[in-house]
């Protein structure tokens, strides 16, 4: 078991099992960044560790698979938005980044407030200092681009 999958069982006794599987999808958006391997190796090898915890395994799959085969996309989606280039910014912060992006403009049913939340706590637990400051800033621009509709309505 990897340090970080042993840190994380240990607090997840009390996260549900949606916020789980942001987790370990964030984890292998990481990896995937980080090493390059592919989603099938890196589904394989969560398979193989233990105390995971109870997670959403289809909403994993889903958040994994879809990050990294549109990644080029939410990419460009992003970019307008970031003050740096994407090789600049922290892997962790690209990953939780890349994930809110496939979120916010791929699974209408989870309302913007709830992915920007998501992330935020995902780049507090995972990040550095004051990387949620950065990912909150960044979403908080992305979310009218991409939920008009459901942006403009909360806001009234």
């Amino acid at each position: 078991m990897s340090a970080t999958t042993e840190a994380c069982s240990l607090k997840n006794v009390q996260k549900s099992p949606r916020h789980r599987a942001r987790e370990l999808a964030l984890q292998g958006i990481y990896q995937w960044h980080v090493s390059g391997s592919d989603a099938s190796d890196i589904e394989n090898h969560l398979q193989g560790e233990k105390n995971l915890g109870r997670y959403d395994k289809a909403m994993y799959a889903r958040l994994l698979r879809g990050v990294i085969s549109q990644h080029e996309a939410l990419e460009s989606l992003l970019t307008p938005y970031l003050d740096r280039a994407l090789n600049e910014l922290s892997s962790i912060e690209f990953s939780v980044l890349l994930l809110a992006a496939f979120e916010l403009s791929g699974q209408p049913d989870v309302p913007y407030k709830v992915v920007i939340n998501e992330a935020v706590e995902l780049a507090k637990t995972f990040g550095g200092t004051d990387g949620h400051k950065y990912v909150n800033g960044v979403l908080d621009k992305l979310a009218p681009k991409v939920r008009t509709v459901e942006f403009t309505n909360n806001r009234k």
